[in-house]
C-alpha cells in the first residue's frame, strides 16, 4: 500500500512539474502583451537574440536592421522560450524607463553578481537603500569638490607622461638603431594603472603607486578581483553562482577563491583607512575645526554626519566601504577605457590628432615649461582654459558617443506599466498600433541600447558610425532632442541613476589627453583592434581574445618644429 502511495505521489509531482513547465514555457508567453509586438523570429526553443543585440562588433548593423523591419519597439527573446523582452530604440520610451527608476530596476541577477564582487554600493542598490547612499554621496561630487581634485589629476597625468618618456629613452638607448617610430605600448594597460592611481588618491587619499610598479598589496587585490569580473568564465558556473550562491560557496572554484582572498585584503586595508578617516572626522567635529580631507572617503564620512542629514538617511561603515569599492571599479575602468578609445581613434586619424595637438599647445604654459612648476592656482586656471577648448570638447564628446564604455543596460519592470512611445508600434500580425505605447507586464526585461541610440543614423546622420568630431559644431535637430546626461548621449545614462561621477570622469579624460597629446604622437600598429562587450566595451587584438584586453600603439615623443 505504502509503495503504491509513494508511486502515486511521485507521478502527481512529475505531472505537476510538467504542467508548470509547459505553462511557463508555452502557454504563458502567448498571453504576454509583448508577444503581440513584432520582432525577429527564433528558430529553436533555447535560441535567443542576446549575442547580436549585445555584441558591439555586430550590434550597430543589427539595431539598424531591426528598426527598419520591426519599428523602434522590438520584441526579442532572452534566456528560454518564456523570456519575452522589449528592446526599445524609441527616445520617449527610454526616457520613461530611465526616469522611473523605482518601476524599472536592475535585475536581481545583475545586482547579485555586482554585490558578490564589490558589495551593495550604488551600482547594485535599489529603492530606499540606493536613495540613502546617493543622498550621502551627492555632496562629495559637487562641482567645487571635483575642481579641488584637478591638481591631483594633473600630477598623475604628468607622472604617466614621464614614465612613458623614460621607457622610450631607455628603449632607444638599448637599440642598435633608435627608431623614430617610438615604442609600442599597451596604452590600455598603462592608462588603467594611472586611473587606478588617480582614484586611489582621490577616493581615499591612498597611494597605490601603480604607475611606477604593480606591487602594492591593495592595488593587487583590486586589480585581481576586477580581472575576475571581466574574465570569460564558465557559463554554467556563472548560472550556479547567481541562482545557488550558497551551493556555489560550498564548492568554490579558482575565481571564487581569488575574489575571497582579494576581499579579505580590501576589507582589512580599506577598513583601516575608513576607521582612521572616521576618527579624524569625529575629532574635527568635537573640536569645532572640520577635518579638511578632500578625498571622496573623507567627504562621504563628513556628509554622513552632517547635522542637516536626517538620522534615517545615514549609512553604515559597510555601505561606505561598498561605495568606495564601487568608485574604484566604476571610476578607474570607465575612464581608462574612454581614454584608450580616444587615443586609438586619434591614432587612426592622424590629421585630427595633429589638429587637436595644435589646439592644446596653443594654451600650454610657456614661462615655467614644466607642469610640475605650476602652482595649484595656475593649474586650475590652465584646466579652465583646456576644459573649454572647442575641438577638445568635440573630440571627447564624439569618442564617448562612438564608443560608450557601457554598451547597453538592462532593467526589469517591478509592476505592470504602460511605456509611452514616440513612434508607432508594429504588431506581430503586420498591423501598426497607433496608441503610441507598449504594455509591459511585471517581471519583463527592458533593454536600453546605449550604443544603439548613440549610433542611430536616424538621429545622428548617415555618418553616425564614423569618428567625426566636427559634427558637434552643429548636431542634427533630432539628436539634440535625445535624452541623456551628457551631450544628448546615453554614455553616462540619464535619470535618477545617471552616473554620479561624470564631472570627475570628464576632468580626468580632458586632463590626461592634454598632457599626453602635447608630449607624444600616437600611431597604430599592425595589430587589428576590435571591440567586445565584456562588462564594459573593451579593446582586444584580433586572434588574441584570450590574452585579455589590449590596445598596443606606437608612442613616440613629440618634438616641436624649429
Amino acid at each position: 500500500m505504502i509503495p503504491t502511495l509513494l508511486l502515486y505521489s511521485a507521478v502527481v509531482a512529475i505531472c505537476g512539474l510538467a504542467v508548470y513547465v509547459v505553462y511557463g514555457a508555452v502557454i504563458a508567453p502567448r498571453w504576454n502583451p509583448l508577444h503581440e509586438i513584432d520582432g525577429p523570429p527564433v528558430v529553436g526553443w533555447f535560441k535567443n537574440h542576446l549575442y547580436p543585440v549585445l555584441e558591439p562588433s555586430v550590434s550597430p548593423r543589427v539595431h539598424e536592421a531591426f528598426v527598419k523591419r520591426y519599428g523602434r519597439s522590438i520584441r526579442i527573446r532572452g534566456v528560454g522560450p518564456w523570456d519575452e523582452r522589449l528592446l526599445t530604440l524609441d527616445p520617449v520610451s527610454v526616457a520613461h524607463v530611465l526616469k522611473n527608476s523605482t518601476i524599472y530596476e536592475k535585475p536581481w541577477q545583475s545586482r547579485r553578481l555586482i554585490t558578490s564582487l564589490i558589495g551593495c554600493g550604488m551600482l547594485a542598490a535599489e529603492g530606499q537603500v540606493h536613495k540613502r547612499q546617493r543622498r550621502v554621496a551627492t555632496p562629495a561630487f559637487s562641482i567645487q569638490n571635483m575642481r579641488a581634485l584637478v591638481p591631483l589629476v594633473f600630477r598623475k597625468g604628468s607622472e604617466l607622461g614621464d614614465r612613458w618618456m623614460d621607457l622610450i629613452v631607455h628603449h632607444n638607448l638599448g637599440a642598435e638603431k633608435p627608431s623614430a617610430d617610438g615604442l609600442t605600448l599597451d596604452v590600455c594597460h598603462w592608462v588603467s594603472r594611472a586611473t587606478f592611481d588617480v582614484i586611489g588618491s582621490a577616493g581615499f587619499d591612498y597611494e597605490f603607486n601603480a604607475i611606477q610598479d604593480e606591487s602594492n598589496e591593495l592595488f593587487s587585490a583590486y586589480k585581481e578581483m576586477f580581472e575576475v569580473a571581466v574574465s570569460q568564465g564558465s557559463v554554467l558556473r556563472t548560472i550556479l553562482n547567481i541562482n545557488f550562491p550558497h551551493v556555489s560557496a560550498l564548492f568554490p572554484d579558482k575565481a571564487m577563491r581569488t575574489v575571497k582572498r582579494c576581499q579579505e585584503v580590501i576589507h582589512r586595508v580599506a577598513g583601516q583607512l575608513i576607521q582612521e578617516k572616521k576618527r579624524k572626522v569625529v575629532e574635527g567635529e568635537k573640536s569645532g575645526s572640520s577635518f579638511m580631507g578632500r578625498d571622496l572617503l573623507s567627504l562621504l564620512l563628513k556628509s554622513n554626519v552632517a547635522t542637516d542629514l536626517p538620522p534615517e538617511y545615514r549609512i553604515s561603515d559597510e555601505d561606505i566601504l561598498n561605495n568606495i569599492n564601487t568608485f574604484m571599479f566604476a571610476g578607474s575602468d570607465t575612464s581608462s577605457l574612454s581614454l584608450t578609445w580616444i587615443m586609438l581613434l586619434l591614432a587612426e586619424n592622424p590629421e585630427m590628432q595633429m589638429r587637436l595637438r595644435t589646439e592644446l599647445l596653443s594654451v600650454a604654459p610657456t614661462s615655467s615649461g614644466l607642469l610640475s612648476n605650476l602652482t595649484e592656482e595656475e593649474i586650475h586656471s590652465l584646466y579652465d582654459i583646456v576644459a573649454n577648448l572647442p575641438y577638445l570638447n568635440n573630440v571627447v564628446r564624439e569618442s564617448l558617443r562612438l564608443v560608450p564604455p557601457v554598451h547597453s543596460s538592462l532593467r526589469v519592470a517591478t509592476q505592470d506599466d504602460e511605456i509611452p512611445t514616440m513612434y508607432p508600434v508594429h504588431r506581430r500580425d503586420g498591423t501598426v498600433d497607433d496608441r503610441r505605447s507598449v504594455t509591459i507586464p511585471k517581471g519583463s526585461f527592458v533593454h536600453v541600447a546605449v550604443e544603439g541610440f548613440n549610433l542611430d543614423k536616424a538621429f545622428w546622420g548617415e555618418d553616425a558610425w564614423e569618428f567625426n568630431p566636427d559634427r558637434w559644431d552643429s548636431i542634427p535637430e533630432a539628436a539634440a532632442q535625445l535624452p541623456g546626461l551628457f551631450s544628448n548621449t546615453l554614455s553616462f545614462s540619464a535619470g535618477p541613476r545617471a552616473c554620479i561621477g561624470m564631472r570627475f570622469s570628464i576632468i580626468e579624460i580632458k586632463t590626461f589627453i592634454y598632457i599626453l597629446l602635447t608630449k607624444f604622437i600616437f600611431q597604430t600598429t599592425s595589430h587589428k583592434i576590435f571591440k567586445a562587450n565584456v562588462v564594459l566595451t573593451r579593446p582586444y587584438i584580433s586572434g588574441k581574445f584570450k590574452e585579455g584586453s589590449q590596445c598596443p600603439l606606437l608612442v613616440s615623443a613629440y618634438v616641436p618644429p624649429k
